[in-house]
This record gives structure tokens, C-alpha cells and sequence, in this order.
């Protein structure tokens, strides 16, 4: 599968999960060629992604494939993409349940087999504005931040996850807005009083959240999507 059909698929899991924001919001990967990523066009939604609304963004901005125009935020893909080779697929997105829960400043437990991806150590955050990563500082600010986690949480703005093939990325984007409303849930209920700690955290990573499962989640995402009836090949 060439990356620009997995920016398609990408963006059409993202939006069988729940993750778009009307026109707002993308995934992109790695060039195979060290051009800089392939990403969606500015001013379509998720589910609206077709080939031929796919663009290949160099690391200076310029659309060097494809006729629309880039999202103003592409500096978070091209810098954590530079500060971490080994990721090829960044998400960004705006879930209504990751925003609500980094407004709160608490950390994020794991209540449940999602949120032990992200806890222990706790998610990280990023701090340095609530606008837009509009310039190479600010994403590689926000690559910083991230470090070499799964994901990240913008605080006023939504969350970054990523992965090492575009099923890795969507997954831990759809995973980590679950596990923040599992907590924004138990929180409105009452105290927290019982989470996994360090050793159940390791644990369930590796039982539940191994490449096996992460794929099968994935798969299901993309039929949900309509995309495919048949297992897709992993996208590298």
C-alpha cells in the first residue's frame, strides 16, 4: 500500500472512531523518500478523503504532490517525524473527551485495558500555547514534549498520538480519547480509589495492547469505515 492510500485509510478510521472535527484535524506519514508527508488536504472532513484530496507537504510547507492546499499545522508531523525516527504515522485530532480531560491538570489513571498505554508514566502535556503549531519552533516544541511517547495532550486544543505504522497512530489516538472519558466518567461519580499500578500496567500492555491486537483494532476501524472487507497488509 503507497502512503497516499494509507492517508485515506487513516482518515477514514479516524472518522469510523469518532475523531473528526469537521474539516479539522489530520494524520500523516513519512515519504519513503524523505520528501516530507503525506497528509490530507486542507477543508475536508475525515470520512470525505480520496485519493486525489491527498497532499505531499515538504518540511518547508510547499505541496510537492497533489492539488490542495496543506493544513496550517503541519509542522507537528514534519518535527516529530524529524525528532523520532522511529515513528511513521502522526495523528492529530480534537476528541471531545482527550480536550475535556487536559483542561482538568490531573493525571491520567488507568481504569481500564486503554488507559494502561498512557499511565505509568502518565501522558504527557504540552505547554507552551493552546493556539495552533503553526511554525518549525512550535512542532518541534510539541515534538520535544512528546519525547518518545505514544502520545501527547494539547491542553486547550486536542492530543498527538503516533506510531510506527499508520494502525499504531490511529489506535493510540482512539485508545487514549477512551481512557480520558473512562476517568472523565468515574470522576463525575465520585473519588478515584483503584487503578493499575506500574507492574499491571507492563503487564496489560503486553497482553492487551501487543501488535496483534493493536492490528485487530485497526482492521476493525477500516471495515467500520467501509474501506475494505479483507485484511489489509501493514503499512510501514
Amino acid at each position: 500500500m503507497n502512503p497516499a492510500e494509507a492517508v485515506v485509510l487513516a482518515h477514514h478510521a479516524l472518522a469510523a472512531a469518532g475523531q473528526g472535527d469537521l474539516v479539522w484535524g489530520h494524520a500523516a506519514l513519512r515519504d519513503p523518500a524523505g520528501r516530507g508527508v503525506w497528509t490530507k488536504a486542507s477543508g475536508w472532513g475525515f470520512e470525505e478523503i480520496t485519493r486525489d484530496r491527498v497532499v505531499l507537504v515538504s518540511p518547508q510547507g510547499d505541496v510537492l504532490d497533489g492539488t490542495g492546499k496543506r493544513h496550517i499545522e503541519y509542522p507537528i508531523h514534519t518535527e516529530i517525524l524529524r525528532a523520532r525516527p522511529d515513528v511513521g504515522c502522526v495523528v492529530h485530532t480534537h476528541p471531545r473527551a482527550a480536550t475535556a480531560f487536559a483542561a482538568l491538570g490531573v493525571p491520567l489513571r488507568a481504569l481500564d485495558h486503554d488507559g494502561v498505554l498512557f499511565s505509568e508514566p502518565d501522558v504527557p502535556r504540552f505547554s507552551g500555547t493552546g493556539g495552533l503549531i503553526r511554525s518549525a519552533g512550535l512542532g518541534e516544541a510539541v515534538a520535544g514534549a512528546l519525547a518518545d511517547a505514544r502520545a501527547l495532550l494539547l491542553p486547550r486544543h486536542g492530543l498527538v498520538a503516533v506510531g510506527a505504522t499508520v494502525a499504531e497512530a490511529v489506535m493510540h489516538a482512539v485508545l487514549l480519547d477512551r481512557a480520558c472519558r473512562t476517568q472523565l466518567t468515574a470522576m463525575a461519580a465520585g473519588e478515584l480509589r483503584g487503578w493499575s499500578d506500574a507492574a499491571e500496567c507492563a503487564a496489560k500492555r503486553a497482553e492487551c495492547w501487543n501488535p496483534t491486537q493493536i492490528e485487530a483494532g485497526w482492521q476493525y476501524l477500516v471495515r467500520t469505515a467501509g474501506a475494505t472487507d479483507e485484511p489489509l497488509e501493514e503499512t510501514r
